[in-house]
C-alpha cells in the first residue's frame, strides 16, 4: 500500500487479470476485502480504506494493483478551496433550475430506466450495460455504511440524473452517477460533481472523493477540472495539478 496508513487486520484477496476497462491493450487486477467482519465497524474500516485509495462496491472495498501500471490515481477535491472556472460556472447556470432530492439508498424502476439508457448510450461495451433491475438494486442498496441517493429533476419533474454517494466523517465519496444521455449539452455529469462540492461545503465536509483520475482515459481524465485536487501517492495525499 502506498498511503503510509496502517490498514486494519483483514483478509485481502486479489482478482485474476482481466482486460482493463479504461486503457486498451492493458490488463487489470484488483485487491479487495469485505467491509463487514473482523474487529472494525464497517464505517471505520471504509474510512481507513478510502484514505488508502480504495473504492467501495456493494459490501467490498477494492483497489487496482495492476502489474507495471500505475495510471489509476486516487483523487479528491479540497471542497472549501474550490472555485469554479468560467466554463464550470456556465454549467451551473445552465442547470440552475434542476431540483435535487435525497431519497436514501433505495432503487426504483424510474431510476433503473434512466440507468439502463445511460449505460447503453455511454458504456455499451462494459459489463454494467447488461445489468437487470435486481443487479441495479443490489448496487444501490447493498451498502454496510451510510449511503445516500440523490435524484436530479428538471422543472417538469423528469428524472434527469442520479448519484449514489457514500457519506463519511471527512467528506463524501461519489460511488456512481448517471444521467439522461439525450441531454449532453447540459453537462449533467459535471453538474453533479459541482453540486456535490457545494453540498459538501454546506455540511462541513473537507473532501469530495472522485475515485481514480486516469490521464490517458477520456472517460476519467475529466476529473482534473475540479481543482484544487489532492492525489494519493508514495508520500500520502499531496496537492495535484493534472
Amino acid at each position: 500500500m502506498t498511503s503510509g496508513l496502517a490498514l486494519p487486520l483483514k483478509r485481502f484477496y486479489s482478482t485474476r487479470q482481466a482486460p482493463c476497462p479504461y486503457l486498451p491493450d492493458r490488463l487489470e487486477r484488483k485487491v479487495f476485502t469485505e467491509l463487514v467482519g473482523g474487529d472494525r465497524e464497517p464505517e471505520a474500516l471504509h474510512e481507513t480504506l478510502t484514505a488508502a485509495g480504495f473504492r467501495r462496491s456493494h459490501g467490498i472495498a477494492y483497489k487496482p494493483i495492476c502489474q507495471g501500471c500505475d495510471s489509476c490515481v486516487p483523487v479528491r477535491v479540497r471542497t472549501a478551496e474550490f472555485e469554479p472556472s468560467p466554463s464550470l460556472r456556465r454549467v451551473l447556470i445552465r442547470n440552475a433550475e434542476i431540483a435535487v432530492a435525497e431519497t436514501g439508498a433505495l432503487a426504483t424502476p424510474e431510476q433503473f430506466d434512466l440507468f439502463a439508457r445511460y449505460e447503453q448510450a455511454r458504456h455499451a461495451e462494459g459489463g454494467m450495460a447488461s445489468m437487470d433491475f435486481d443487479d441495479y438494486q443490489a448496487m444501490v442498496e447493498e451498502s454496510p455504511i451510510q449511503t445516500s441517493l440523490f435524484e436530479f429533476r428538471d422543472p417538469d419533474g423528469k428524472l434527469v440524473a442520479v448519484a449514489l454517494t457514500d457519506v463519511m466523517q471527512d467528506g463524501l465519496s461519489m460511488v456512481y452517477s448517471f444521467f439522461e444521455p439525450e441531454m449532453a449539452r447540459r453537462s449533467l455529469g459535471t453538474y453533479m460533481i459541482l453540486w456535490h462540492i457545494h453540498f459538501a461545503v454546506g455540511r462541513g465536509s473537507t473532501y469530495l472523493y472522485l475515485g481514480y483520475w486516469i490521464k490517458e482515459s477520456r472517460k476519467m481524465a475529466y476529473k482534473g477540472r475540479f481543482a484544487p485536487l489532492e492525489r494519493l501517492g508514495p508520500d500520502g495525499w499531496t496537492p495535484f495539478e493534472p
